[in-house]
């Protein structure tokens, strides 16, 4: 679980309603599901217009991954290398064989395989780019929806509102019952207003951080996994993935 993502959306949600809570208002007048059903679901599917029903699917996935992914430790994945090729300068590639099954990042693993196959250094690191671009998009599409997401959901709830002054001004001859229907309408615009600056922008950004924290880890993995297969000293590999970090990281190291 993502402690940033959580208490950031639970320290949001909680200003908004403690602010309204003191201005006398009532959280129940909030609820209405004709604006909560307009704007999330008009959102969802203004949204869902631009790409695919795929992506919408994949929704739940792409959540899971900004409030839960566990957090990419670059240092342990530079030590997991360098232990990998040491063991490979003593005893050859062939030995990384029986470490194959400890090693727990995909990519790594994936690059561990061909370099055990003989593959050379430089059709390595070629198929590792590619495959470091193929996820670099697909994470960039999930960020894209949920910006996508922020962007119609304040025109949604603009549109709720409208509708609901509409209703109100068919009821202007009872002043009373108009005077509430007109407060109702703007509920859709709060909804829709809250929606994109509480939880779709920020997923969005949360993503896109995500990306940029597993590109460090993949050109990590990439440089390490290519220069063990080119049988390189394991102390200048670990001197040269060190370099990724900030000087920060370097010195904990």
């Amino acid at each position: 679980m993502d402690i940033a993502t959580i208490s950031g959306l639970l320290l949001g949600l909680g200003a908004v309603a403690l602010s309204y809570h003191m201005e006398g208002g009532h959280l129940a007048a909030v609820l209405q599901a004709p604006a909560m059903v307009l704007v999330i679901f008009g959102t969802i599917g203004a949204a869902t217009m631009t790409t695919s029903f795929k992506m919408l699917v994949s929704l739940p996935k792409i959540m899971k991954i900004a409030f839960f992914a566990p957090k990419l430790e670059p240092v342990q994945v530079i030590e997991e290398i360098v232990r990998l090729s040491e063991k490979a300068r003593r005893e050859g590639l062939l030995s990384l064989e029986k470490e194959f099954k400890s090693v727990k990042h995909g990519f790594l693993k994936k690059g561990i395989e061909f370099a055990i196959d003989g593959i050379e250094p430089s059709s390595l690191r070629n198929y590792l780019e590619i495959e470091m671009n193929y996820i670099a998009e697909r994470h960039k599409a999930g960020a894209t929806f949920f910006q996508k997401l922020g962007g119609f959901s304040p025109t949604l709830g603009i549109i709720g509102t409208v509708l609901g002054l509409v209703h109100a001004l068919g009821t202007i001859s009872d002043a009373s019952k108009m005077a509430s229907s007109i407060a109702g309408a703007f509920i859709a615009t709060l909804w829709g207003i809250s929606m994109a600056n509480l939880l779709f922008l920020p997923i969005s950004d949360k993503l896109r951080h995500r990306n940029e924290e597993e590109a460090l880890v993949l050109e990590i993995i990439m440089e390490g996994v290519s220069s063990l297969a080119s049988g390189e000293n394991p102390r200048m590999i670990r001197a040269k993935l060190l370099g990724f970090l900030r000087p920060t990281a370097q010195k904990e190291k």
